[in-house]
């Protein structure tokens, strides 16, 4: 278990998603009080990203990693929680997605999805994650090359739609 704990996994492939869409949320908070030109752009930019991220994000979560993590562990209370999380950030997704304004609205609606994603990243972080790594019979690191080709292929979809 420890080999398999120190070569880089679906968690930590997840994992650093996460991160990454935490330093998008933090940059939009930065930009939120301004109300120059040049600071709209940026955030219109920032939050194409984070939504073309999170709707990655979700796909390979529920695609890949929940039915195979549902399978591998008795308690799937966790996962029902994950998935009803996800419709629910998929809704505020659509929201911003369809926003023409950017505007005080726009703006609460950013900071709710980052409050929601913070929420649903500290619980897969602190109990979906360890019960998925010690699950017998779950191969993390072989699901990380199907996690990053499955990604690879979602994001290149997302960038055409764009």
């Amino acid at each position: 278990m420890t080999t398999k704990r120190s070569q880089p996994d679906a968690c930590s492939l997840l994992d650093t998603d996460h991160k990454n869409v935490k330093k998008m949320f933090t940059a939009y908070d930065e930009l939120a009080s301004s109300k120059s030109a040049r600071a709209t752009a940026q955030k219109r930019e920032l939050v194409q990203q984070i939504c073309a991220e999170l709707t990655v994000h979700t796909q390979l979560e529920e695609e890949i990693f929940y039915p195979a993590v549902r399978e591998a562990i008795k308690e799937t209370d966790l996962l029902d929680e994950a998935e009803v999380e996800h419709a629910s950030a998929k809704d505020l997704i659509a929201q911003i997605q369809e926003a023409e304004d950017i505007d005080e609205m726009f703006d609460a609606k950013v900071k709710v999805l980052g409050e929601y994603i913070d929420h649903h990243v500290k619980e897969e972080r602190n109990e979906m994650f360890p019960k998925a790594r010690a699950a017998k019979g779950l191969d993390l690191v072989a699901m990380r090359e199907q996690l990053m080709a499955r990604k690879e292929e979602l994001m290149a979809e997302v960038m055409a739609g764009a």
